[in-house]
Parts: structure tokens; sequence; C-alpha cells
């Protein structure tokens, strides 16, 4: 049922679970349930990303399409100072999202139901992570990371993951030809990861 997890609403019926991750060598725990984006685990290409970003000590971040949280939940652990806003289209993840927020015991993030950066519009972010939801399509993933890459201050970064067979390398030559600059800074097991800067010139 993945085709649920960037609906609004999703009507498939509740069945919650909860397991524990090891990720960047801390072990989280994550509850999750029908009608959200790799239930049963997280998923390769978002454990990639997470270990592939270099985390600030502090700043305003953004987790893209953050699920059940697993993005954001990682970088508020792993930067206290930090503060980090959290927004995803499907209201089941963005509860979920909520509950895995306690029970990591963070306190230093928000969960925003909404499309796009709606929620957070007027933020000014140093880093934003997302891997998007690509079966949504490729002009609406294009769409979303254009405003995302414009969110950010002079110097943020923008971080994305995505599927090799599922077009994230022609994603990327799309958002290099759009915004100047997406260079790949991890490849594993047919996932990539790409990051976008914003000059220090612009803003």
């Amino acid at each position: 049922m993945g085709e649920h997890y960037f609906s609004p609403q999703p009507n498939v019926e509740h069945r919650c679970q909860r397991f524990q991750e090891q990720l960047r060598g801390r072990e989280f725990t994550f509850i999750t349930d029908e009608g959200v984006f790799s239930k049963r685990r997280v998923d390769p290409g978002t454990r990639l990303l997470i270990a592939s970003v270099p985390i600030p000590e502090e700043g305003s971040f953004l987790d893209l399409g953050c699920g059940y949280g697993p993005i954001g939940i990682v970088l508020a652990s792993l930067a206290p100072k930090a503060q980090v806003h959290m927004v995803d289209v499907n209201s089941r993840a963005v509860e979920l999202a909520r509950q895995n927020l306690a029970a990591n015991g963070i306190t230093n993030a928000q969960v925003y139901w909404g499309e796009g950066l709606e929620p957070v519009r007027g933020v000014a972010f140093n880093l934003i992570v997302s891997n998007p939801p690509y079966r949504a399509g490729r002009q609406l993933v294009l769409s979303l990371l254009d405003e995302a890459y414009g969110a950010l201050v002079p110097g943020g970064k923008l971080y994305i993951v995505g599927r090799t067979r599922q077009g994230v390398k022609t994603v990327a030559s799309r958002l290099l030809d759009l915004l100047g600059n997406c260079r790949e800074v991890a490849k594993e097991g047919g996932y990539r990861v790409y990051v976008m800067e914003k000059d220090v010139l612009e803003g």
C-alpha cells in the first residue's frame, strides 16, 4: 500500500507496530502504522541519507516529507542546540512522528501537517534533508526541491536521496540545470545521495 504514504488522509486500517533502529551510533524507537512509507523498518535510502549528512551543531533544520520521523529525530538527537522542523502531507505520518519524538525524548523538534513547505513558510533553514516522494511524480518532486532550495539561508545545504532505478540521476541532472549546483556525495545499494548548497552570494 505504498501509494498511500503521500496521501493527506490514508484510509487503510490501523495496524501499529514498534521497532528499534541503530542510526548514527544511537538506538532509536519508532512506532509505525499502515499507510505510511516503509512501515516495517527505516528503508535503506533513508539510512544512507542519515549516514551521509554532516550535521551542524546548531541552526534551523527541516525534515521535508518526514514520514514517521526518522530523519528529523536523528538530526534533533545529534544536534540538541538546533531547532528541527518536520513536515509531511500525510496526517497519519505526522501523528506517528509526534509520538516518536516523545518516545525518543526529543524536545527540540516540532512536526507540522501540510503540503510542501507551506506549514513553515517564512522560515529560513541552514539544513534541509529529504527522501522525496518519487512515486508522486517527477515534476512534483522537482517543484518541491526547488521550493526547498529557495528556503535555504546563504550557505545552507539541501540533501536528498533517491533510487537509481527510480530516476534520481535524472532528477539530479534537472536540479543541476535548475539550481546551478547538485553533486553526488554517497552511493550504496542502488541509492544515491545528492547535495545542493546555496551560494553565500544568493538570497
